[in-house]
């Protein structure tokens, strides 16, 4: 239903968050009751302006800019959902993860066996909690990028639409820096390296699990490196994964032979340690190191569980061993699946540029053919007459 306000012209700056989203998209994010049909029919009719000029729904903003909008419009849309009601309990839940809180970015430290995202028969969920965060009708939070249901650690929830179309590209386009921590049964033989094994999800299994396909996988590669060991009953590594594939740690430590302490899933019964070494999941996301809006970097580390923390111990682990600092600084070599992608890519581009040169040539040949013709002198006409 039309109120006064939306029966007048309304005219907004855009907002140094929404600087570089499409107009389509910033509509989304402040009137969601404008549907994606109306901006374009607004656009088409020259209704829609930015400082002034007509504009089109794929049209990208920049933060300074003012948008004129035309009255009504969101008469048809659905009703906005509504916001979930949480106990005491759960906002206190979600803010003891708290690690850090900027304008960009809330850091949390998930606990392990809390889901990141609702499912099926998954209602408790990280997910659920960040209404704890949202202050009067300000934005929610979203989550940019997701943990394990038993795996702890550092998430990152971005604070704005902006800051989560932000940190989703760092993610997406590998700059975020995470360093796992796990324990592992037996020690690696080698101490440090890169594992290279592409993964797909597993017939038979729903697609709840991950298995090495060297044919048809996605390429995955892990950097790993060795802390300590326990003479040769488990071993204390450092994870970096290169690649961002489904329970990729998991699958490639299991892959080596030594999987992770506590994941039954991919190590079966060997993954479990004899005596008091508790059977939980033993992986850790222990720090992460990200580009933040504003030219700002975000480099957090999460304290470990009290499982994790009472095995380190047990096996006689020294915490302060390790500063859990990036593996790999240099951008990382490309897998065999990217060189082979980027193989073909060069040559098609090649066979394209050849086609454009054998146009070109086929072009100018005629030219070149009909030059002699018209230098050389007409033949001298044959007599008509009688001698």
């Amino acid at each position: 239903m039309n109120t006064p306000e939306t029966q007048q012209v309304r005219q907004f700056t855009v907002a140094p968050d929404d600087d570089g989203v499409r107009l389509d998209r910033w509509f989304k994010r402040h009137l969601p009751l404008v549907g994606f049909a109306t901006v374009s029919r607004w656009a088409r009719t020259g209704q829609l302006r930015v400082d002034g000029k007509r504009v089109k729904p794929e049209d990208r903003l920049s933060a300074g800019q003012v948008l004129r909008v035309p009255p009504g419009g969101e008469q048809d849309i659905r009703k906005p959902k509504l916001r979930r009601e949480l106990s005491p309990e759960e906002i206190a839940q979600a803010r003891d993860m708290v690690i850090l809180q900027t304008p960009s970015a809330i850091v949390l430290n998930k606990p392990p066996g809390l889901a990141t995202q609702g499912g099926t028969k998954t209602t408790h969920h990280v997910d659920g909690l960040l209404d704890a965060f949202v202050e009067g009708d300000g934005p929610r939070p979203r989550l940019v990028h997701r943990l394990d249901k038993d795996t702890s650690g550092v998430l990152l929830v971005a604070s704005t639409p902006g800051s989560a179309a932000f940190f989703s590209r760092r993610f997406s386009g590998r700059s975020a820096r995470k360093i796992y921590w796990a324990l592992v049964v037996g020690v690696p033989e080698v101490s440090e390296g890169t594992i290279d094994a592409p993964l797909a999800k597993q017939p038979g299994s729903g697609g709840e699990k991950m298995h090495i396909d060297e044919e048809n996988g996605q390429a995955a590669r892990t950097r790993y490196r060795v802390v300590d060991r326990a003479g040769n009953r488990a071993a204390w590594v450092e994870l970096e994964p290169l690649t961002g594939r489904t329970h990729q740690l998991r699958v490639h430590m299991a892959a080596m032979g030594h999987p992770i302490v506590g994941d039954g899933k991919y190590g079966g019964p060997d993954a479990f340690l004899t005596g008091s070494v508790s059977r939980k999941m033993h992986l850790h996301a222990r720090r992460l190191k990200i580009d933040a809006p504003g030219g700002e970097t975000i480099d957090v580390t999460a304290e470990l569980p009290n499982h994790f923390a009472a095995s380190m111990e047990q096996l006689g682990f020294d915490i302060s061993a390790s500063k859990a600092e990036p593996l790999v600084y240099a951008a990382p070599e490309p897998s065999r699946a990217e060189k082979k992608q980027s193989a073909k890519a060069h040559a098609k581009q090649f066979r394209k540029a050849r086609r454009g040169e054998r146009r070109t040539r086929g072009a100018e040949a005629p030219a070149k053919r009909k030059a002699p013709a018209s230098r050389k002198p007409a033949s001298p006409r044959r007599p008509t007459g009688k001698r």
